[in-house]
């Protein structure tokens, strides 16, 4: 273990180098830049609070940031772990020449979507004072929910990007399973009204028991259940195992495969 924390050290500068080349590569030649990662969610936040208000009439008081809470998480995991899955086949070049832990591309990508996930979440905060909700003590918590989806993209991020560079029909898998994984997921509608058993395949969702304890400080003023706080420590920890172990086994075939 000692080495491993040694040899972070050693390529921090790197990883600090890719994460700002993955910014400035997204927002290259954008007139208004990184201020994208604030506009996006806030346009989308909008489009969809108008649709879905008038056409479902859900019953949500400040409906917007219900609305734009569901697409902070679930954005960024979507971002992140689509990102992370193609970080050794976009460095292949850089591989083949030179050795660099490989997991600092995937790293990368995990933390320079991150930062995104940090200028939604000033959005956020932004469209609350707007909007005259309340910010209670609990917000302070916020970051408790944060970790655990960063956590939780992190190992999905190091699986995905160890399993598509032998198998690169995943990466059109996985959009089609983040679009159903986006309906499992109560990012625009309540729990409410699903009935029974779709309720309790929902809850089966690691992102539901994230985004419900994210929605419980931010707009409830609830505290996270111990319950719920366990629960999603066992899901990322199991995660992060599993992406690490494969990506572990897999890496010195990546050579071979890129």
């Amino acid at each position: 273990m000692l080495t491993y924390i040694q040899n972070f050290k050693k390529f921090q500068p790197l990883l600090n180098e890719l994460i700002t080349r993955d910014i400035k590569t997204k927002y290259r030649k954008s007139i208004l830049g990184v201020f994208w990662t604030i506009l996006n969610p806030l346009f989308m936040m909008i489009v969809l609070s108008v649709v879905f208000s008038n056409l479902f009439k859900f019953d949500i008081e400040y409906f917007p940031v219900y609305l734009l809470s569901g697409q902070l998480i679930f954005n960024f995991y979507n971002e992140a772990t689509t990102n992370a899955m193609g970080a050794i086949l976009a460095n292949g070049a850089l591989i083949k020449k030179v050795y660099v832990p490989k997991y600092m591309f995937v790293l990368s990508r995990i933390f320079s979507s991150t930062i995104n996930l940090l200028a939604s979440f000033t959005a956020m905060i932004f469209v609350m004072l707007a909007m005259r909700v309340e910010l209670h003590y609990t917000v302070l918590l916020a970051p408790i929910p944060l970790f655990f989806i960063i956590c939780f993209s992190m190992g999905v991020g190091l699986l995905l990007s160890a399993i598509t560079v032998k198998f690169r029909d995943i990466m059109h898998l996985y959009s089609v399973f983040v679009t159903a994984l986006m309906y499992l997921t109560p990012v625009i509608y309540p729990m409410s009204i699903l009935p029974a058993w779709l309720k309790k395949i929902v809850l089966l969702n690691p992102l539901t028991n994230i985004l419900n304890m994210f929605r419980g400080v931010m707009i409830n003023n609830t505290l996270p259940a111990i319950s719920a706080i366990v629960l999603a420590t066992i899901e990322c920890a199991l995660v992060m195992g599993i992406g690490l172990y494969v990506f572990y086994k897999r890496q010195d075939t990546f050579i071979l495969d890129i």
